[in-house]
């Protein structure tokens, strides 16, 4: 007997990406996402391309992932991409100390965030 087929978790017309263990804070990568939303995805790559952030090397990379999920795995066209979905979610978090005056100590705390991005195929309007 064979294993029953997982269904999937996104529409036919969407395909998705996900980028574990980030090494930045979730506020500072949901600048990021928030930048990419709603947009097609050849001009979401421009501006991720030549963004400031740090981060926006790694979310280009997540989305040129979905873009080939969706375009390999699901049979898209990459053309009328959008992105439909980019949402940010917490991960572990690293606790540090540094000493301080006294011998005290401060924590120092290292969040690691994900990134999740959907891309959704829409036709166009004429």
């Amino acid at each position: 007997m064979a294993k029953a087929k997982n269904t999937r978790r996104v529409a036919d017309n969407e395909a998705l990406a996900k980028l574990r263990m980030i090494r930045t804070s979730p506020q500072k990568l949901n600048l990021v996402a928030q930048m990419i939303r709603g947009m097609k995805v050849d001009k979401a790559l421009a501006d991720l391309e030549f963004s400031r952030k740090r981060i926006s090397h790694d979310v280009k990379k997540c989305l040129e992932s979905a873009i080939a999920n969706a375009e390999n795995n699901h049979g898209l066209d990459i053309d009328s991409l959008i992105v439909a979905e980019a949402y940010v979610g917490k991960n572990l978090v690293m606790k540090r100390f540094r000493a301080r005056a006294r011998g005290r100590g401060a924590r120092i705390l290292k969040p690691f965030s994900e990134l999740t991005i959907v891309v959704r195929e829409v036709e166009e309007a004429a």
